[in-house]
């Protein structure tokens, strides 16, 4: 079944919606582990790490937490899966010099740039809202195995500059920004709670739903809900 959408703009997820959760989960995490002892020691200056840094210590209510307890922080985080904001920032920090390097090719479904690249052209503009930091997302668009997608994008949001993505307030933050109108815009993800947050901002929504991921079985509530972006036709009225 296709699903049929006009408005002006798409807001794209990435885990379990435009990428694998388990190339993350496998792939991304594992190299951040390894190298955070690293970049805590050897950067602790720099001002994006500083204050990474100072956000990990009133987290854990510390403030003179050493690099060695910072990184249990980090490591415990990384294994509960939380969406800390200064953990995203930190790994962002690694995920884009390894993209960089080479060592890291960004994982997306076969179904996902090809409509991208439509919708683009169909004048539709992209943004990205993930809970990975924009670096990080900025690093995973620039470096997939289709070469740079960035041209295709707007910009980013994550939890720093947008707020938490299951709080409708976020997704209002995120239409002002824009300078798009709430009903103009439409928000995929694999996330129920995500889903309903940007419905009740007055968003259009659709259920990314992939055999495999974490949310499939779980669904995606009442909401409209595709398998693979090519159900989705997404198009702007010129009238």
């Amino acid at each position: 079944m296709s699903l049929h959408y006009d408005v002006d703009a798409v807001v794209l997820d990435i885990e379990g919606t435009t990428s694998a959760t388990g190339f993350v989960v496998d792939v991304l995490y594992p190299y951040s582990r390894s190298r955070f002892a690293a970049l805590l020691t050897e950067r602790s200056e720099d001002p994006e790490v500083e204050r990474a840094v100072a956000q990990v210590r009133a987290e854990i209510g510390e403030p003179d937490a050493d690099a060695t307890r910072v990184e249990k922080a980090l490591n415990t985080w990384l294994d509960e899966d939380r969406k800390a904001t200064p953990l995203k920032t930190l790994q962002g920090v690694i995920w884009s010099e390894g993209f960089a390097r080479g060592d890291l090719v960004s994982h997306f479904y076969d179904d996902v740039v090809p409509e991208l690249r439509a919708w683009h052209s169909a004048g539709v503009r992209l943004w990205v809202y993930s809970s990975g930091s924009v670096a990080a997302q900025r690093a995973w668009f620039t470096n997939s195995p289709e070469g740079d997608l960035t041209s295709l994008l707007s910009g980013f949001y994550d939890t720093e500059n947008a707020g938490p993505k299951q709080e409708a307030v976020s997704y209002r933050r995120i239409a002002s920004a824009t300078g798009v109108a709430p009903g103009r815009l439409l928000f995929l993800s694999d996330r129920p709670g995500e889903l309903d947050a940007a419905r009740a901002a007055g968003w259009h929504t659709v259920g990314i739903r992939r055999p495999g991921e974490p949310y499939f079985e779980q669904g995606v509530g009442d909401h409209a809900q595709a398998g693979t972006f090519d159900q989705i036709t997404v198009s702007r009225s010129t009238t």
